[in-house]
């Protein structure tokens, strides 16, 4: 009985000598590691080693080992304790209990936005809102946004805000946000929230023209100019005329305005136009529009219309200028040698006449000129010869002119040539012996193809015309008093009252 007691005695010493420590951090929080250490006496000899949390195994080694938690979670939290198993000269022995709790390093992450609902086109600022522990408020963290599992602004960003400048119908949908050390130890990540987008019905939509100067003219470029004063989001805008009811063409664009180009107007397309506009709520139409197309005025043509066959001084003379093609109002302006006369207009379109009372000084050149604004147009030149009561009078004083230098010479060789006819028939002159007062004036032989004009009366003039070392002859004088018409110029010249002075012929 007294040895029982004893061997009781001893093994309990030894249990308690022996007896195993479990050995764990006092603090733990998300993301630590964790280091358990089962101790025991020094070089003890084991078989098998075992760490347990809630009474489960967690890790058997088969000498003395540490147990590791490389990156504690929340669930790590737990009762731990270690075992070991001894050889056949030892005992079994299991170690103290330790109570861990994994602290959370930062709270779960909440996504806020300034609007759930926001106007379409309008701006939205999302935040991920998380609180660090009070223990641990020197960890960093960064920020990430999703919607529909794409990621929104630069990925991974240390500001926990994002900013989205404009909100459109497509970005309707579920968002959320993560925060996670910049050790990539933990992550976390928010709830799932729907932003759904709201979309404004467009309203007052417009038809403008846009033209070079203002106008919308042939051959030019013409702009038609669509556009809404509300209204959010994609916008599809169409151009119709309304004669044809077809569209012209569709444009749809993050925008109030869409522009439809011509590059060159034609004649035909003048007309009504209208367009619309949608951004899926309903069609809106804008007011009809007429557009004009002004046509450029066409290379004038002058044409002249006189009294007569003839073009004579004190005659009014027409002047009729028309472009065959050019919107109206036309100005048209006459000229003569380039020099301005006067101008016309043609309200309604056509031509235009200018009347102008000839002198002599009219001859020449006639030209004319159609404008109306949009470009002027010149014919060509016509000429114009004036003829008048002094027409071959002035004819042969023209002629004078051109030909003074040479007409002396021109005289002198006629002349000389009648000298040698009247010398030669000067015997037979003789011979006949006939009286001069017999020769007579044949009254057929003066007509005019015009009236003669009033003269002073004509003084006689003598022509010496040969030299005075041979025959000589004397050219024949008229002196005829002016009638009072052209009419008794014929009975003038028949009358014996006449002074008609004939000359004679001498020899030397």
């Amino acid at each position: 009985m007294l040895l029982w007691s004893l061997l009781v005695i001893f093994a309990t010493v030894t249990e308690q000598a022996d007896s195993l420590t479990l050995v764990a951090p006092s603090s733990v929080f998300e993301g630590d590691s964790i280091v358990l250490k089962c101790q025991g006496e020094k070089n003890w000899k084991i078989q098998k080693m075992t760490y347990h949390k809630d009474n489960k195994e967690l890790s058997v080694f088969k000498k003395v080992s540490d147990f590791l938690i490389q990156s504690a979670v929340l669930s790590d939290s737990g009762n731990y304790f270690c075992s070991t198993k001894g050889n056949i000269f030892s005992w079994d022995k299991r170690s103290n209990i330790v109570k861990i709790k994994v602290q959370e390093l930062f709270q779960h992450p909440v996504l806020t936005a300034s609007s759930f609902q926001p106007i379409e086109g309008g701006p939205v600022s999302l935040k991920c809102e998380t609180q660090l522990s009070p223990q641990r408020l020197d960890v960093q963290l960064q920020f990430c946004f999703f919607r529909e599992n794409q990621v929104l602004g630069s990925r991974w960003s240390s500001s926990p805000e994002l900013q989205i400048p404009a909100m459109w119908s497509e970005d309707t949908g579920s968002y959320w946000c993560e925060a996670e050390t910049v050790t990539h130890r933990i992550r976390k990540q928010s709830l799932q929230s729907q932003i759904h987008v709201q979309r404004i019905p467009i309203s007052n939509v417009s038809l403008e023209t846009r033209a070079p100067g203002g106008q919308v003219t042939e051959g030019q470029k013409l702009i038609l100019l669509c556009s809404v004063t509300a209204g959010i989001g994609n916008i599809t805008f169409s151009w119709y005329r309304e004669a044809t009811g077809t569209s012209l063409g569709m444009k749809t664009q993050h925008s109030l305005s869409a522009e439809l180009e011509i590059p060159a107007v034609k004649e035909s397309d003048a007309g009504k136009y209208y367009c619309r506009a949608d951004n899926g709520h309903e069609s809106i139409q804008s007011k009809v529009v007429n557009i004009p197309v002004r046509i450029p005025v066409s290379r004038p043509v002058l044409n002249l219309r006189s009294p007569g066959t003839q073009t004579s001084v004190g005659d009014v003379l027409e002047l009729h200028c028309e472009a065959l093609r050019g919107s109206p109002p036309i100005l048209y302006r006459f000229y003569h040698e380039d020099v301005t006369l006067g101008n016309s207009s043609a309200p309604s379109g056509g031509g235009a006449s200018f009347n102008l009372s000839l002198t002599a000084e009219h001859s020449g050149n006639y030209s004319c000129e159609a404008d109306n604004g949009l470009g002027a147009q010149h014919s060509e030149a016509v000429p114009v010869s004036i003829s008048g009561p002094d027409g071959h009078r002035r004819d042969l004083m023209t002629a004078g002119v051109l030909w003074g230098p040479f007409g002396v010479l021109v005289f002198i060789g006629v002349a000389l040539l009648l000298y040698s006819l009247f010398h030669r028939i000067s015997g037979e002159n003789s011979a006949s012996n006939e009286p001069r007062g017999d020769c007579r004036l044949n009254p057929q032989e003066f007509t005019y193809s015009s009236p003669i004009p009033k003269m002073e009366e004509l003084q006689p003039v003598y022509v010496n015309v040969g030299s005075v070392d041979v025959d000589v002859v004397y050219s024949q004088v008229w002196s005829i008093q002016q009638p009072e018409s052209s009419a008794n110029i014929r009975t003038l010249l028949e009358n014996k009252d006449s002074q008609v002075i004939y000359s004679s012929v001498k020899k030397s």
